[in-house]
C-alpha cells in the first residue's frame, strides 16, 4: 500500500475544464402565520382565558417550527392578561362595594 499524500499536503486542483457551481437548492418556502396565534390575538378580545392558553401554545410552536405570528402571539397575551386583570379587579371592587353597602345600612324599626 503506497501513500500518495505523505506530507498531508492538500491535493493538487484538477486540470481540465473549470468546476462547474453546483445548483442552487430550491428557495425554501415562507413559513405562514401561525394559525394558534390569530386565534389568540381574536380570543384575548371575546374569551381572554383562551386568549391566554392560545398564545402560549402558539409561542412554544413559533419556537419549534419557526413560522411567523410571534408578534401576534405575544400581542394576545398581554391583551388577554390585562382583559382578565381588569375583570379579577372589577369583581374584587364589586365584592367590597357590596359588603360596605351591606355593613352601612340603616337600622331603623316602624
Amino acid at each position: 500500500m503506497t501513500d500518495q499524500n505523505p506530507q498531508n499536503y492538500p491535493p493538487a486542483p484538477q486540470q481540465g475544464y473549470p468546476q462547474q457551481p453546483a445548483y442552487a437548492p430550491y428557495p425554501a418556502q415562507p413559513a405562514g402565520t401561525n394559525v394558534l396565534a390569530i386565534i389568540s390575538l381574536i380570543g384575548a378580545f371575546v374569551f381572554p382565558l383562551a386568549g391566554v392558553i392560545c398564545g402560549h401554545i402558539a409561542l412554544s410552536q413559533i419556537k419549534r417550527t419557526g413560522e411567523n405570528g410571534r408578534g401576534l402571539a405575544i400581542a394576545g397575551l398581554i391583551i388577554g392578561y390585562v382583559y382578565i386583570a381588569f375583570v379579577v379587579l372589577f369583581v374584587i371592587i364589586a365584592i367590597i362595594a357590596g359588603v360596605i353597602a351591606a355593613s352601612s345600612g340603616s337600622s331603623y324599626s316602624y
